[in-house]
């Protein structure tokens, strides 16, 4: 497996306004890659948090996102990218969220806890609700999926379960 993914930083281009509220260009810039499983593992990129929905469009532009896996708050929204690297995959895990994903280069093996599979393709789309999940990169490309996250409610269950933030094995 190659290090480091092999499809270029993305370009993040922020509106914002003026103190007359004129719209100008607020940021214009390439985003840092973040690897906090270590190099070989996937790669991600933090476009934009809002702390809360609705947005304050009036707010600060923020610095930069953090560095690690990209989470948004329990009212709020995230954007972001995860790069897969060939023949690479995820833990099985559960995220608080509600996700909506474009693979926007390669493919991805989507792999739920109840045995099912499916294979998604570059342009296709993927809304997580909040399921233990799986990515999984069968190819010899890297893949790259963009992901709106927004903070959701857990999962109840109809035996009155609540489904948390889990990582398979931990």
């Amino acid at each position: 497996m190659a290090t480091t993914t092999t499809i270029s930083a993305p370009r993040l281009v922020i509106t914002s306004h003026d103190s007359t509220g004129t719209a100008i260009i607020g940021r214009d810039s390439t985003l840092p890659f973040s690897q906090p499983f270590g190099p070989g593992t996937s790669v991600f990129t933090t476009a934009h948090i809002a702390p809360t929905v609705p947005a304050s469009n009036t707010a600060p532009l923020p610095s930069s996102g953090p560095a690690g896996i990209p989470r948004p708050s329990e009212t709020g929204a995230l954007f972001c990218t995860t790069d897969i690297a060939p023949g690479g995959s995820s833990p099985m895990h559960r995220t608080v969220t509600l996700d909506y994903c474009v693979v926007l280069k390669g493919e991805i093996v989507l792999k739920l806890d109840g045995g099912e599979e499916a294979v998604v393709k570059e342009g296709e789309y993927i809304v997580q609700r909040g399921t233990m999940h799986a990515w999984v990169n069968k190819s010899n490309d890297w893949c790259r999926i963009l992901c709106v996250m927004l903070g959701a409610e857990k999962v109840k269950c109809e035996d009155g379960k609540v489904l948390d933030a889990a990582v398979a094995g931990k």
